[in-house]
């Protein structure tokens, strides 16, 4: 009986730790889909907030919350193109640590750029603003090279299995259609063996003519 009330206690342990372990992952799955929804929600808002600065402000900045506006695009542009196609091409890690190297790059010009938005020397701005143009310049042509070489990647491959598809296809289609492939013609029948009475040397005999029989009777 003490063995029986065991079993059932060390049960119950173990399926209220389950429950506690299903409940903190569960938490945990939640929280960090908040957490992911809150910063896209915040990157849009940020990235609104710059498009409409570069409209609607003049000079130099004006032109920060352009390049901002550009780095920031392309930098995610490339990494969703990259994070796309991880998982099936796994060659592109070297891409993704060189894309991570980049991005250290442009986190970092993204922080110089929106702290010169508050800068009030407008004339200091306008000297670095050149330097701030090739810089962005130089991240955002390195960031579009490593994505449009991961898709012409992707889509090589695309076009690699189709051509493989299309061809077994069109085995199995011609395997499917046996039925009008012509079949060869059968070989006709041997003739007969002659039988012993023909062996012997053929002859060739000329029916009579009515004149050559009356010539015999009259003699």
């Amino acid at each position: 009986m003490e063995a029986v009330i065991a079993i059932v206690a060390l049960l119950f342990v173990l399926f209220v730790a389950l429950g506690v372990y299903a409940t903190v992952k569960a938490v945990g799955a939640a929280k960090r889909g908040v957490d992911r929804t809150l910063t896209q929600a915040r990157r849009t808002v940020e990235d609104h907030t710059l498009r409409a600065k570069s409209f609607a402000q003049l000079g130099p900045a004006g032109e920060l919350a352009q390049l901002r506006l550009k780095l920031r695009t392309s930098m995610r542009a490339t990494q969703d193109a990259l994070q796309a196609v991880e998982a099936e091409d796994a060659s592109l890690k070297e891409s993704l640590g060189l894309f991570q190297r980049l991005s250290a790059h442009g986190h970092e010009l993204d922080g110089e750029l929106k702290r010169l938005e508050s800068e009030p020397d407008r004339a200091r701005l306008a000297e670095r603003l050149p330097g701030l143009r090739e810089r962005t310049e130089r991240i955002t042509q390195s960031a579009d090279a490593l994505r449009w070489a991961a898709r012409d990647r992707a889509r090589r491959f695309a076009d690699d299995d189709l051509d493989t598809l299309s061809a077994q296809i069109d085995v199995e289609s011609g395997a499917l259609r046996h039925w009008t492939k012509t079949e060869p013609a059968a070989a006709p029948p041997p003739w007969p063996e002659a039988s012993p009475a023909d062996t012997g040397p053929a002859q060739q005999t000329w029916p009579e003519t009515p004149r050559s029989r009356t010539d015999e009777e009259s003699t």
